[in-house]
């Protein structure tokens, strides 16, 4: 019974972004509102990390399965991806060591918090 309240937690919140994405004037994806929103909520201990842990640890253990309905849309278009594949696959590499860097940055400026914090 607990997994069920995580999921109708979870989707709650995501029920909230979709609204608040609907009421927006401007197209904003719904899903990050809904991220943003979680996020919120979990440092205001309006909802706690155990409200959706499992719920979470699943999410976490399947990631890659919720990759392949991109994966087909990828294969779906390659035509028209064909001819500027070379530009996408830089695009790709150019984003992935970006995301690295701003990951690696974001993980000890938090390090760097935990530990001015402990002091």
């Amino acid at each position: 019974m607990a997994i069920l309240t995580q999921i109708g937690v979870v989707l709650g919140v995501c029920l909230v972004g979709e609204l608040v994405a609907q009421v927006l004037p401007f197209p904003f994806p719904s899903s990050v509102i809904a991220m943003v929103l979680l996020f919120v909520l979990l440092c205001a201990k309006v909802i706690k990390p155990h409200h959706i842990r499992q719920k979470g640890d699943f999410l976490l253990k399947n990631m890659a399965f919720f990759f392949i309905p991109a994966g087909v849309g990828i294969l779906e278009n390659f035509d028209q991806l064909k001819a500027n594949l070379l530009l996408f696959l830089a695009v790709c590499v150019l984003t992935t060591f970006i995301t690295f860097f701003v990951s690696a940055m974001t993980v000890r400026a938090m390090m760097a918090l935990q530990k001015k914090g402990g002091k």
